[in-house]
């Protein structure tokens, strides 16, 4: 018997294969997947096509809008810290510049690309 923590765990890894997909198809490259760091976890990094590293939170709900709008200024604190991190570690990527982006999934349309959604205020 599969418990809505399971659900929502399958739900939660097919809407990020479903936002990498949708990425990689707008050139973007992927670099890591459920990123974990001490600070946090980071649905996606990915580069943008000749652009900055981008680090992204993938949402899924009824409606792309609620999706977009459910990412909580905690969560963007969180996973600014994680990605602050991942560059420290890796130098040669910190000189493209970053940005955090967001990709709604709603069921029954195309995910929802929200390029630069937020500014970390650190």
């Amino acid at each position: 018997m599969t418990t809505s923590r399971q659900r929502a765990e399958r739900r939660g890894h097919r809407s990020e294969s479903l936002a990498a997909l949708w990425l990689r198809l707008k050139g973007y490259r992927i670099l890591a997947r459920r990123l974990k760091t001490h600070a946090g976890e980071i649905d996606l990094v990915a580069t943008a096509p000749f652009g900055p590293v981008c680090f992204i939170e993938v949402k899924a709900r009824g409606d792309a809008r609620v999706a977009a709008d459910s990412v909580q200024t905690s969560q963007q604190t969180r996973i600014a810290r994680a990605a602050s991190l991942y560059l420290a570690s890796r130098p040669h990527l910190s000189r493209r510049g970053s940005r955090f982006d967001i990709v709604a999934i709603a069921s029954g349309a195309l995910p929802v690309h929200h390029r630069d959604a937020w500014r970390p205020d650190f």
